[in-house]
């Protein structure tokens, strides 16, 4: 039976535009020029004889009839998608992976040299996501959940238990000795929006009372990170957020590290991908080298 469907190209063009909100934003995922999406959309509308956007040209916005059509074409463009990488899975290419930014930029990027150099004809291209992710778009996912230190539900590789911990630069920890967990008062903590509760976390898992003072609160993490690296604050850190710069000296944790109860997943696409079977072995491979603190940062010392 001869399919009547308006050109592919067209069709295209306009689930990007739809699902980003943005043609320009369409046009860079489909390198393309955003005079072409524009283009493309029109020629639907024609095909379709309905209007598919409405209101200006910077604040496009969905007619009902494009909203009834994006959800199906997305999910075809998944399966056409997920069909073509089963078929053509060989040894080179590229592996979408998303994972936190803090993570992405404190942890995996300053590894990510090692794969490059084992597997140069893999591209590993990195996605940051702070809320709900659309799992299908990507190969790997990496992502927090809480449960136990080991182990991982059927498509999740369990990477390493997340620990947390007070650090401060060298130069502050001069000046405010902190030696046990009550030293924390009257001294100058950091916040962190994303994660408003990382005091209080770290204080129930030793059974003291959280400090309380008010301090400046970053956005991101890795903001908050950097903060306390350049002397302006005591934060709590998770362990392998902060490795590196321990060991480079950066920042020191007086009181050691205290499991939280989290844990990092990377959950991969079902299916045999040998391009993924490769990250995904490199990637725990890498995790067992930060799976704990170092002997010295361990436990709490008073």
């Amino acid at each position: 039976m001869k399919r009547r469907l308006p050109p592919l190209n067209a069709l295209r063009a306009f689930e990007a535009a739809a699902r980003l909100g943005r043609m320009t934003a369409a046009a860079e995922e489909l390198a393309v020029t955003p005079g072409a999406i524009s283009r493309q959309v029109r020629h639907l509308e024609e095909a379709l004889g309905v209007r598919l956007f409405e209101g200006s040209k910077h604040n496009p916005q969905l007619t009902a009839a494009a909203a009834g059509l994006l959800p199906a074409l997305s999910a075809a463009f998944d399966q056409i998608e997920t069909a073509v990488r089963a078929v053509r899975d060989d040894d080179g290419g590229t592996l979408d992976v998303c994972c936190f930014s803090t993570f992405t930029v404190k942890w995996l990027i300053p590894r990510l040299y090692q794969f490059n150099a084992l597997h140069p004809d893999i591209e590993i291209r990195l996605s940051a996501a702070e809320r709900a992710i659309e799992r299908e778009r990507y190969d790997l996912i990496i992502t927090v959940d809480q449960g136990a230190d080991q182990g991982a539900d059927g498509d999740g590789l369990a990477l390493f238990p997340e620990r947390l911990g007070p650090v401060l630069a060298p130069a502050l920890a001069a000046r405010m000795p902190v030696r046990a967990p009550a030293d924390l008062a009257g001294k100058p903590l950091l916040h962190t929006g994303s994660r408003p509760n990382a005091w209080a976390m770290w204080a129930a898992s030793l059974g003291c009372a959280a400090p309380t003072q008010p301090g400046p609160e970053f956005e991101h993490y890795y903001f908050t990170l950097e903060a306390a690296i350049s002397g302006l604050g005591i934060c709590i850190a998770p362990w392998h957020l902060v490795i590196d710069d321990i060991r480079a000296g950066r920042l020191l944790a007086p009181l050691g590290f205290q499991a939280s109860g989290y844990r990092y997943i990377a959950r991969r696409r079902p299916g045999h991908n040998k391009k993924l079977d490769k990250f995904c072995a490199w990637l725990c491979a890498q995790a067992q080298q930060t799976a704990a603190p170092n002997p010295a940062h361990a436990q709490l010392r008073v």
